[in-house]
């Protein structure tokens, strides 16, 4: 959901130009960054018990790490860059990119067998009966979860281009 809105804020911020849809990039992408560096983390803590080791360069893991990477680049170009209109162009595009490999990794799981389980499907594994309520309950807190902290990420990004915006226009006054 966050690398998901970070590449619709990307796109759109291209198109328009538009503060508030940088502010929802930017928040997508910091929610989706610290959602796949907890997924990075427990991911092996679990492995190690499952597989015996804590990592294995299986496709999926592979995949979720190089995307992981994109992000983490998008948000150290927007932080740590020069805040002019070139580098925010050059981090919307990135983000784009990092879009363009979601589907990756879904289908890195249905074409190379690695270690992981066969994906939840009627054909594949299934899903216990018991469990589908403990799942979609999950499922939806996480996505209220992740919608709160990106709407909440989103709000401070603006106010701060908003505080950047009139400390240049003070700057430019002699107030500075």
């Amino acid at each position: 959901l966050g690398f998901g809105l970070c590449v619709i804020g990307s796109a759109m911020y291209l198109g328009k130009r538009s503060d508030a849809w940088e502010a929802i990039a930017v928040g997508g992408a910091e929610v989706g960054a610290v959602f796949c560096l907890i997924v990075l983390v427990t991911g092996p803590l679990w492995g190690r018990k499952a597989w015996g080791t804590y990592w294995t360069w299986d496709p999926r893991l592979t995949t979720t790490l190089l995307i992981g990477m994109i992000y983490v680049a998008y948000l150290l170009l927007r932080n740590l860059g020069a805040t002019g209109e070139a580098e925010r162009r050059f981090a919307a595009g990135l983000g784009i990119l990092g879009g363009a490999l979601m589907p990756i990794i879904h289908y890195s799981v249905q074409l190379c067998r690695g270690q992981h389980p066969t994906v939840i499907t009627k054909k594949g594994g299934g899903l216990h009966p018991d469990m589908l309520i403990a799942l979609l309950i999950g499922c939806a807190a996480m996505t209220a979860l992740s919608i709160l902290l990106i709407w909440a990420r989103a709000r401070i990004e603006q106010g701060r281009q908003r505080v950047l915006s009139l400390e240049l226009d003070a700057a430019e006054q002699g107030l500075l």
